[in-house]
């Protein structure tokens, strides 16, 4: 399985990031998650997003969830091929996953 967006279309920031996904020419597969019925705050969902909030991104093991348009920043100053996963980026910032460690006070 590839790239997985997980997206409320009636929801602005996701417009946004399936219109750039789609005029970019990067591969995914469209999850829908819709806010009106409180799919967001599902248990299932909370697997993908600890936060249970829209856009969220899953590529395999790696997941981004805070900020999208990072990504699509990114996407603008780097290689174009880069935009076929988000695996490219992941490989490019050495990170594993975009959730934090849980800290102990």
């Amino acid at each position: 399985m590839g790239l997985e967006l997980y997206l409320d279309l009636l929801s602005q920031p996701c417009r946004a990031i399936y219109i750039f996904a789609k005029k970019n020419g990067i591969p995914f597969e469209l999850r829908t998650a819709d806010l009106r019925k409180g799919q967001h705050l599902s248990c299932a969902f909370a697997q993908v997003n600890p936060l249970q909030k829209v856009p969220a991104l899953k590529d395999r093991d790696f997941i981004l969830t805070e900020s999208l348009w990072g990504l699509a920043a990114r996407s603008l100053k780097a290689d174009p091929s880069w935009l076929h996963g988000a695996s490219v980026w992941r490989r490019q910032s050495g990170r594993s996953s975009s959730r934090r460690p849980m800290r102990s006070f």
